[in-house]
């Protein structure tokens, strides 16, 4: 019998990349931008999958730094590529060791962390299918995803996890393991896979392509039971190949000291998290797990790991804003922060627009760098250069605002049929207000009724389908329905302007997306959360929680520390703050359109009370079942 060729790990990409990206081709129709294409910067892969990634990357630069782990001294250890290839090799033994066949899926509920990773490769190099959880999912949402999925192994965080899966497991005749991370599963399941053959991993993964399963993402859901999405190994070649590209100065260009890095502390049960994850580790960029998004978790983080560049959701970057201007207004220096917040926006414009900025305004700026603008850094650690924001619009003074601080931020839009990024802000090129180019490789068009549709590699393989355990593919040909509206300009930029199925229709008529207004609101540092209202209403209102961190500062500068929440909802000098934030988000749109009334809700909208997901989207149907007296009372006579 002849020898068997061993199989080659797909290695990475040699992508095209420009010295200044160049716009998308547009087409236009009666004079409107319709469409937009931008031509792929990587070749797409025509073998391999996600599971050869560590062992390419130890075969090209074994001594390369990818991951660090984070330790119980607080210290980071840095892990080559030969010994994270080993790590993976070792659990995916494990896994294979317990019976687990190439397709079977394995579901992973944790917060983010090393561990992770981990599994997430070790699973695909086992030729398995990834399932991601959110450690925050009731025990509804658990079971659900466990039995549509046909997970065979859930790999848990916690003891009280691992009572949630429990309690639902008559319900599970597929899930045959449970393991729990922090009483060390992983390490037993690479013990356990000690005597399995390297070559049958090997084997495994030579037998898995591109066009096969990588993983099952739930979406969230803001309404019923989570669809899964099924992505392939294609997609997310497709995805971080092209986005690693355009954004090569995010993750090759450093101007000084160590090679790029990352701390990834969004949920990596979300596509946006998985998303950085497999890119870094294609790029081979340094990654770090953090496990919370609280500030008094994530700051000695940040500090210790000292990223180059971040992935962030928009509230992240409010809040570094919102921070960095109430410690300077306890030290009475508020108006100085305001004046250097007025420079950093300007001089972020000028630069963002391909100006250069004038005289008075680079002497203002170099008078506010060591006094402002290096704390704001230094709040995300000191080395940030770029951040890449996703999830929701970012209001475009306080993009032009961390430009001005030296952080050029990079918007993008997507779902997690799109495998994250469908659009991305390419370098040097940023148009606040917008999310940007099409993915390179692909194409966004405008419907007639204003939707948005997305074409390209990046789009997944179908809807999961329980019964015949495999994806239901979408017509061929055609474009992927995104659900969202908005609209192309010249250029090829993207801008959403609202969910179709959100649209309020007041009972004068008017149309109305309630995305914009709810983002505008939502920058300011005493708003947590808000939601429109208004269908079949005569006006639009509003329902707005306060931000703790922002009400306890007020709190503090008004000597109201003992007032209840319940009774400063009704104070006239904090209604009065948040009407002028209401006022300026009401300058966005017709007088039709505006927020005529608002109500200050004492609590906040919680995911444990079904008010939100777990990627903090609204679920618009609970909140106004939940606050309907509330709703009827704005409109009462």
């Amino acid at each position: 019998m002849a020898e068997q060729e061993p199989h080659v790990p797909v290695r990475s990409p040699a992508p095209t990349v420009p010295a200044r990206p160049v716009p998308p081709r547009t087409t236009a129709v009666a004079g409107v931008v319709r469409e937009a294409a931008l031509p792929a910067l990587a070749p797409p892969v025509d073998h391999g999958t996600l599971g050869d990634l560590p062992f390419g990357n130890a075969a090209e630069a074994p001594g390369d730094v990818v991951l660090a782990r984070k330790q119980p001294d607080g210290l980071w250890r840095d892990v080559t590529s030969a010994r994270f290839a080993a790590e993976v090799l070792a659990v995916a033994k494990g896994l294979v060791a317990h019976g687990l066949a190439p397709g079977d899926r394995l579901a992973i509920m944790s917060r983010t962390r090393y561990e992770w990773s981990l599994l997430d490769f070790a699973a695909w190099a086992a030729g398995l299918v990834t399932v991601p959880v959110y450690p925050t999912a009731s025990p509804r949402q658990v079971h659900h995803i466990l039995r549509d999925s046909g997970a065979a192994a859930c790999a848990v965080e916690t003891a009280e996890q691992v009572r949630t899966v429990a309690a639902g497991r008559t319900g599970l005749p597929a899930l045959g393991h449970v393991w729990q991370i922090d009483t060390g599963a992983v390490d037993r399941l690479a013990a356990t896979g000690r005597d399995v053959p390297t070559e049958e991993v090997e084997k495994r993964r030579a037998a898995r392509g591109p066009a096969d399963i990588a993983t099952l993402v739930y979406t969230s859901g803001t309404t019923g039971d989570p669809k899964g999405c099924v992505l392939t190994h294609a997609n997310f070649f497709a995805e971080v190949d092209n986005a690693v590209a355009l954004l090569h100065p995010v993750f090759h260009a450093v101007s000084r000291g160590p090679g790029a890095s990352t701390l990834l502390f969004l949920p990596m049960a979300h596509v946006l998290g998985r998303m950085v994850a497999v890119g870094c580790l294609r790029a081979r960029v340094r990654l770090g797990h953090a496990p919370s998004l609280k500030a008094e978790d994530l700051r000695p983080d940040l500090a210790g790991f000292r990223p180059t560049f971040l992935l962030a959701i928009p509230y992240v970057l409010e809040k570094v804003h919102d921070t960095a201007r109430a410690t300077a207004q306890r030290r009475g220096r508020g108006e100085a922060f305001d004046r250097a917040a007025l420079v950093a926006r300007r001089y972020g414009a000028a630069t963002g627009a391909g100006r250069e900025p004038g005289v008075r305004l680079r002497a203002g700026r170099a008078l506010y760098e060591p006094l402002v603008y290096r704390r704001v850094r230094a709040a995300l650690g000191g080395r940030v250069r770029h951040v890449i924001s996703g999830g929701s619009p970012l209001n475009p003074d306080l993009v032009a605002f961390f430009a001005g601080c030296g952080i050029e931020v990079h918007e993008g839009y997507g779902l997690t049929e799109t495998t994250a990024a469908a659009t991305l802000t390419p370098p040097w090129r940023s148009r606040p207000g917008t999310v940007g180019w099409p993915l390179p490789g692909s194409a966004v068009r405008i419907a007639d009724d204003g939707e948005v549709l997305l074409r390209g590699g990046h789009v997944f393989a179908g809807y999961w389908d329980a019964g015949r355990q495999q994806a239901v593919p979408p017509a061929p040909g055609e474009w992927f329905a995104s659900g969202d509206l908005g609209s192309l300009d010249a250029e090829g930029y993207l801008t959403i302007t609202g969910r179709k199925k959100e649209l309020i229709i007041t009972s004068g008529g008017k149309n109305v997306a309630p995305a914009p207004l709810e983002d505008r609101l939502r920058a300011h540092p005493l708003v947590g959360q808000c939601m429109v209202v208004g269908d079949d209403r005569p006006y639009v209102a509003a329902l707005v929680t306060l931000d703790p961190d922002g009400l306890a500062h007020w709190q503090r500068m008004n000597g109201m520390e003992d007032v209840p929440p319940e009774e400063l909802v009704t104070d006239a000098g904090l209604r009065a703050e948040v009407q002028a934030a209401v006022d300026e988000a009401n300058t966005l749109v017709s007088r039709a359109e505006s927020v005529r009334r608002f109500v200050l809700l004492p609590g906040e909208f919680t995911e444990g009370r079904g008010h939100i997901t777990p990627s903090l989207k609204l679920r618009r149907d609970v909140i106004a079942r939940d606050f309907a007296a509330e709703i009827e009372e704005l409109y009462a006579q």
